[in-house]
């Protein structure tokens, strides 16, 4: 099933609702004007506001694990809204809320 491509002004946030910003995007692939984003970009993510507990929390980083099958970027693939993604030390997924809706891809 396609899916919307994520890109640098796409609204991500961690499962708590810190705000998740990608530190790499690619400036080879554009989306709306915006460089997509790799899925060995990682993600910071700042003002997450899960308490921390036994050595776990607040959300400080986050990764994609899965993204596009044929489409790459320098030989990477690009981050999708329905790709799967692992924040550090939590273990909750990155959540998109809202990306371009232009390019639509698997």
């Amino acid at each position: 099933m396609a899916a919307p491509l994520l890109h640098l002004g796409a609204t991500v946030t961690c499962s708590h609702g810190g705000q998740a910003a990608p530190a790499a995007p690619t400036p080879r692939v554009l989306v709306g004007g915006q460089p997509a984003v790799p899925i060995a970009s990682p993600y910071t993510v700042v003002g997450c506001p899960f308490a921390p507990s036994a050595g776990n929390g607040p959300c400080a980083s986050g990764q994609w694990l899965t993204g596009t099958v044929r489409v790459l970027s320098a030989g990477q693939p690009l981050a999708l809204m329905t790709g799967q993604s692992l924040c550090v030390p939590t273990g909750t997924p990155l959540l998109p809320v809202a990306a371009q809706a232009r390019v639509l891809v698997t």
